[in-house]
């Protein structure tokens, strides 16, 4: 697989920097807390395009972001906010 067709969920929330390990990332996708364009996804191997729409928890937010790049690392700041765009924020009680 190249990285045109696609890169696994949990490298992708890693790279944007979503969480701290890949190793965090991979759980959040296990048990079943992260949504691709609607549909609930129980694995951490599940291939992101670029277009899709995430929604997952963080800290006490619930993120919406749409995928814009796929990233080749875990790179700065400033390159992993590039990686997407925020579509909405809620806070869940």
């Amino acid at each position: 697989m190249t990285v045109e067709d696609g890169i696994r969920l949990d490298k992708w929330l890693w790279y944007a920097r979503f969480f701290k390990s890949r190793g965090l990332a991979s759980a959040i996708c296990v048990q079943g807390k992260v949504r691709i364009d609607g549909q609930v996804v129980r694995k951490a191997h599940y291939v992101v395009r670029v277009g899709n729409v995430l929604t997952f928890p963080k800290a006490r937010e619930v993120r919406v972001v749409r995928v814009e790049a796929l990233g080749t690392r875990r790179g700065p700041a400033t390159e992993a906010q590039a990686m997407y765009s925020i579509i909405e924020e809620e806070l869940s009680n």
